[in-house]
């Protein structure tokens, strides 16, 4: 009797043992990521859909905004307009801090985006995270600042040693190889559903190094009381068109 309990108890041991390094296994790595910007942040909910898309992935991605519209990297850095940004820098809570400037600043304001810019990437290093810099895309009317745009990215990038993800370059491939497809919404600067679900796929290919094998193609999010709402709807055409692209961007 004694020696069958002995077997019985090293059974249930090894049991346990192997369940717990089983569930270690299957535990998701984070990455807490913070976006300093504007409405190209807010817009579509972004930080809600990175977090939904890498649901499905080893990966999860989890974010949280500091923005403002049409806010700039100065008025960030400066704490105006009641952006708390640094503050939240200094909570060391995030891996990853993306910043992102007035959608107009590369072509119309070069040196501010460089000086602020490179304070924050000197700042958010200090504060025990990673920059990325969020490089947008040309307004709907004139494709042809797109290179202007990536040129002051890729300065940022290249002095400040930052990652840049490219989603302009994104956006540029997609209107020239898919001219049907919509990313921007009526006014021609912000994105339509489309669009942010192609700047989500950016991100989350640059920072984990590969992109989800399955999709949905409804997005829905709880909120704080526990009830959903429907951030976007994709078709499956849509979901590989921009899968395709950004693979094709971003090798």
């Amino acid at each position: 009797m004694k020696k069958l309990n002995a077997i019985w108890v090293i059974t249930v041991l090894l049991f346990l043992f192997f369940s717990n390094k089983s569930f270690a296994f299957e535990k998701k790595d984070t990455v807490r990521v913070l976006f300093v910007g504007n409405s190209y942040v807010y817009y579509n909910n972004l930080a809600q859909m990175i977090g939904l898309i890498t649901d499905s992935m080893d990966t999860k991605i989890i974010c949280k905004k500091s923005t403002v519209g049409a806010a700039t990297l100065g008025q960030h850095w400066n704490n105006a307009r009641g952006l708390k940004s640094k503050q939240l820098i200094a909570t060391k809570k995030f891996d990853i801090v993306v910043i992102q400037d007035n959608s107009m600043w590369p072509l119309e304001h070069k040196d501010s985006l460089l000086i602020n810019g490179g304070l924050f990437c000197n700042y958010i290093r200090e504060n025990a995270a990673k920059p990325y810099l969020y490089n947008t895309w040309a307004r709907e009317k004139t494709p042809e600042t797109q290179s202007r745009i990536n040129e002051v990215y890729n300065d940022l990038a290249k002095s400040e040693n930052a990652v840049n993800v490219p989603v302009g370059s994104s956006w540029d491939l997609a209107r020239k190889t898919l001219p049907s497809m919509k990313l921007f919404s009526e006014d021609g600067s912000h994105p339509s559903a489309v669009g942010t679900f192609l700047i989500a796929l950016n991100f989350i290919k640059k920072i984990t190094g590969t992109l989800p094998k399955n999709y949905a193609t409804v997005y829905n999010y709880f909120d704080k009381d526990g009830e959903t709402f429907r951030i976007m709807q994709l078709t499956d055409s849509e979901i590989k068109s921009c899968v395709s692209i950004v693979n094709t961007v971003i090798q």
